[in-house]
């Protein structure tokens, strides 16, 4: 029977070739978007899943518990990892880490920039990174050790074989010997790096790091195989405030590593979503378009039923039972998903790469046993999806009534497919109304004045002679003819997580309450034209400026100091002198509001220097910078960003979301046409006597089009009537992960309504003029 409803399937697909067409396209394209989507998810649930010990891989992450909220950081004392290693038996590794970026390695006359880390001596066998030649175990159990990755060992001795004992150069000041050689970080693993050196080395230069105050390293741990996580929580929830002495209330607590990913965000200490958030989104965009094709099949099977009326009477006379009517019509649509799928793999194969710079990461086809029972089931599901229907539909016929063309037509059919034709532009319109506010929303932060000038601003890390000479250093930067002002920082001013416990203020005692930091250089302020409120900024016509600080508008707030120019607050354990009082700015994200932050003048601190290039000039800029730091800094290379661009990359993950949602809104808006213009062809087709007639009476072409078009405008329209609060909810709770957006404007519904409507008339229309303008006499010459 399989053999004979496939035989029949093909006869009717030579039969209805225009039919066939457009469902085989409208299904190819929904299939092709969901695999393409099955792609990407299944790359975002891999990513961190390659280590061996993945599901007993934790990391340590700290909330700390304000008056108002809690926060949640994941840096940790230098010292919690080995504690922990010797006073927790549920523990199996326990690993700190801390990273090193944009260091300088050397080997002769070869000077690479390379991504490391200062990791303990478990760091192996926490994380799987296979070796190819040294001990994993043994590898960083030595302080002048250093272990390299292959890409670095190929980048550096162009090969990965018999390296261990050789020797490399750190910053042109300490050399390490090759320990071990391992294979480079996958790319789905969010920790990339170059190297690793031993610990024991970060802690022997920084002893200032082992005070269980400051937080300056990642911790992380593998627990024992028969550890109960939640009872280790409750136990090592309040390890921190026993160590700790005059700091604000904090909680510790163990998450999976590889959870963070896609779990990462936190709002008050609990979960709040991530990546994750954006897998459910695409997840449901392509089952939605999947869905319409699905539609597309079904209205266009239906609506052509009566095509089909004598071939299900014969079969009902001669015994056809109605579950074999339904195999057969279900074999059918299952035909035509398989061969949509073999277009769809095909398609696939050729625009994964173009799909995978749209998404920002590499997304590989590889057949496995997992993937091979996902596409058939999905391909079934679409399938018995599409036929479902017109097999209950058609099955349903009467023999008696089938010969005489009558299909007992009531309001039901016609309801039905008139509900699809809503459904699909219902959800056509939302993706409409999600892409132009998608768009205003990141058109917004990246031109919302943020409170200093990001425009021509060139930052690069201090090293060597740059760095151990710094004041005479940025006295040449300033002196180049391009270069208006320069100055140095500890971190970007974009981003950071460097928070500082303020303790007492004039009428607050024993308070914890933790402030953003940054250190600066002087002329950082003027540097970044971030303006001053009151006071003023620190300055070279002063003495000790170490012991002063000049805080944001927020947090004077904050402390509800009146009058605070003068005034002294106690800022772990020193106490310093309030000079300036910034107005506020966006040193985060638009999605946070601003928060408390104050700077203190400790050049020693910065390693970053930050250069106002004029504007115009800065490819000539960026020249006389190389050459300056290669004559001041030998063997050290100049690396830079602009700081515009770093800005921009705090909303890589919504721009992204813009462009796939543009793209899946464009092919929503294709198939849910495709689907209309079948039914217009078809309605054209039913009607052709009838529109003789009214062009003999006397009937213009445009009230024929007109005519033919009302109907599916008026679905259109009902359609926008009920995806414009679907998509006011959903695009309402987007926007409130933005502390600072856009307003909802009528006119961007009016639009997208619109937009819709004008897609559908003219898809519609052009089978309605052809019809219209179609000869009388070939349609009536039979009556």
């Amino acid at each position: 029977m399989l053999k004979y409803n496939l035989k029949l399937a093909l006869r009717g697909f030579l039969k209805n070739r225009s039919s066939f067409l457009i469902n085989l396209i409208g299904l190819t394209s929904g299939l092709l978007c969901m695999l393409l989507i099955y792609f990407w998810v299944n790359s975002e649930f891999q990513v961190d899943k390659f280590h061996e010990k993945t599901n007993r891989l934790y990391q340590l992450i700290v909330h700390y518990h304000n008056e108002e909220d809690t926060g949640t950081g994941q840096s940790t004392p230098a010292q919690l990892a080995e504690t922990f290693e010797e006073e927790m038996p549920e523990v199996a590794h326990s690993v700190a880490v801390r990273d090193m970026d944009n260091v300088t390695l050397s080997v002769g006359e070869v000077n690479i920039k390379a991504n490391g880390k200062h990791a303990s001596a478990d760091f192996f066998q926490a994380f799987t990174h296979p070796f190819l030649e040294g001990d994993d175990k043994t590898a960083l159990s030595t302080t002048n050790a250093i272990v390299i990755s292959t890409d670095l060992a190929k980048k550096i001795f162009n090969t990965t074989d018999e390296l261990i004992g050789k020797t490399v150069e750190l910053q042109h000041q300490e050399t390490f010997q090759i320990a071990g050689v391992f294979q480079s970080p996958p790319e789905n693993a969010t920790m990339q790096f170059d190297f690793v050196l031993p610990f024991e080395h970060f802690k022997a230069n920084n002893g200032w790091a082992l005070n269980w105050n400051y937080s300056t390293v990642d911790t992380y741990m593998t627990l024992a195989e028969n550890a109960d996580l939640n009872a280790f929580n409750e136990k090592i929830a309040a390890f921190l405030e026993d160590k700790r002495i005059n700091s604000m209330p904090t909680t510790l607590e163990a998450v999976n590593y590889a959870d963070l990913y896609l779990n990462g965000i936190y709002e008050n200490g609990e979960v709040a979503g991530g990546r994750i958030e954006y897998v459910r989104l695409f997840s449901i965009i392509a089952f939605f378009i999947l869905l319409i094709a699905c539609v597309n099949f079904m209205n266009l099977s239906t609506a052509k039923a009566s095509k089909r009326l004598k071939e299900i009477g014969v079969k009902k006379v001669i015994g056809a039972e109605r579950k074999t009517l339904i195999a057969q019509f279900l074999s059918e649509s299952c035909a035509l998903a398989f061969l949509s799928l073999i277009i769809a793999l095909s398609l696939v194969w050729l625009l994964l790469p173009a799909f995978s710079q749209v998404a920002g990461k590499e997304i590989t086809f590889a057949f496995s046993p997992s993937l091979v029972l996902s596409l058939l089931g999905i391909t079934l599901f679409a399938g018995l999806l599409a036929g479902s229907y017109p097999a209950l539909y058609l099955s349903g016929f009467q023999a008696s009534k089938a010969f005489k063309n009558k299909t007992t037509k009531n309001s039901s059919e016609s309801w039905v497919r008139k509900g699809l034709v809503v459904f699909q532009f219902t959800i056509s319109t939302v993706l409409i109304v999600a892409v132009l506010i998608v768009n205003q929303q990141i058109d917004y932060v990246q031109t919302q004045n943020l409170g200093y000038n990001k425009e021509n601003i060139i930052e690069f890390g201090l090293e060597g002679q740059a760095k151990e000479k710094l004041t005479t250093f940025l006295a040449e930067v300033n002196q180049l003819p391009s270069i208006e002002k320069a100055s140095s920082i500890g971190e970007s001013v974009v981003g950071g997580n460097n928070r500082f416990t303020i303790q007492k203020w004039e009428g607050e005692e024993n308070n914890q309450v933790s402030f953003e930091m940054r250190a600066v250089n002087y002329d950082l302020l003027e540097t970044l034209d971030i303006e001053l409120s009151e006071g003023r900024t620190f300055s070279k016509d002063f003495s000790n400026e170490e012991n002063k600080v000049i805080f944001n508008e927020e947090a004077i707030a904050f402390m509800g100091l009146d009058n605070p120019i003068g005034k002294r607050v106690t800022i772990q354990n020193d106490e310093l002198e309030i000079i300036g009082i910034t107005k506020n700015f966006h040193f985060a994200s638009l999605k946070e509001a601003i928060e408390p932050l104050f700077f203190v003048f400790r050049p020693s601190w910065t390693g970053m220097a930050m250069a106002k290039v004029q504007s115009g000039k800065e490819k000539t800029a960026i020249a006389e910078l190389e050459a300056l730091y290669a004559d001041f800094n030998p063997g050290f290379l100049l690396e830079y960003d602009f700081l515009d661009q770093n800005y921009q990359t705090q909303y890589v993950a919504e721009q992204r979301v813009a462009s796939l949602s543009t793209y899946f809104a464009i092919l929503t808006i294709f198939l849910s046409c495709l689907g209309l213009f079948g039914l217009a062809i078809f309605n054209a087709e039913t009607r052709v006597k009838e529109i003789g007639i009214r062009k003999v009476l006397g009937a213009s072409v445009t009230g024929i089009v007109a005519l033919l078009s009302k109907d599916f405008i008026q679905l259109v329209g009902i359609a926008f009537l009920i995806a414009t609060p679907i998509a006011y909810y959903f695009m309402n709770e987007w926007l409130q992960d933005f502390a600072y957006r856009i307003e909802l404007q009528w006119w961007v519904f009016a639009l997208a309504g619109l937009s819709a409507i004008g897609i559908a008339l003219l898809t519609v229309s052009v089978q309605s003029v052809r019809a219209a303008l179609a000869n009388p006499v070939k349609s009536l010459r039979s009556e």
